[in-house]
């Protein structure tokens, strides 16, 4: 039985905290999987965008992630689960729309094309196609930036407390990267109020506890 990279890093903290400082160089095993899975789905002409911590890692929040999170479409998963053990995955729970490395143990979840985020019924907000995804570094498909803090705020919104992780992240987004009141433009009118609504709390000092 596989042992996953999160109850790897459980396990030994020591090797955890090594694993935490060369994930901010993009060096550790979650870096790893996700440099050595994506050309195989490339050459295979499997559409992804990454989505997710990684995601909000490249647009300039930085925070540490154990998992990869991919959108992919359903045509795009079917080829997946056909190839698994030659992309060096395994699919410990056939029910699930993921796969584990087999190496290290880092689960990869792919969230479908026009699915919805947050409690999964329908909305103005779904997973875009991947097609929609920019070139981020390394050359790697990432989810626009619009695209994620709106998918951030749509899940986050709907979700209920479960989901209140992706609040805080849109949150951080807005807060880190500075963005501009009129961003709101560029988002559904689902969240848009949303981000107007924290925008203007986030442009002052950090209140004190």
């Amino acid at each position: 039985m596989i042992v996953s990279y999160k109850e790897r890093l459980d396990r030994d903290h020591r090797w955890a905290m090594d694993q935490g400082g060369w994930h901010f160089q993009r060096r550790n095993d979650v870096f790893w999987t996700l440099y050595r899975l994506l050309p195989p789905l490339e050459e295979q002409g499997i559409a992804y965008a990454v989505i997710g911590g990684l995601a909000l890692f490249e647009h300039g929040y930085e925070r540490f992630s154990d998992d990869i999170d991919l959108i992919v479409t359903p045509e795009g998963l079917r080829a997946i689960h056909d190839r698994v053990e030659a992309l060096g995955c395994v699919r410990p729970f056939p029910d699930r729309d993921q796969v584990w490395d087999l190496e290290t143990g880092v689960r990869i979840d792919f969230r479908m094309v026009g699915a919805y985020p947050g409690d999964g019924k329908p909305k103005s907000v779904s997973f875009p196609d991947p097609a929609e995804g920019i070139i981020g570094r390394d050359g790697v498909i990432y989810v626009s930036l619009p695209s994620l803090v709106e998918l951030k705020l749509a899940s986050g919104i709907s979700g209920g407390i479960h989901r209140m992780r992706d609040l805080a992240d849109a949150i951080e987004l807005i807060k880190i990267l500075k963005l501009p009141a009129d961003f709101a433009d560029q988002l559904d009118p689902f969240v848009r109020g949303r981000y107007a609504e924290y925008w203007p709390e986030l442009q002052g000092p950090e209140r004190e506890p």
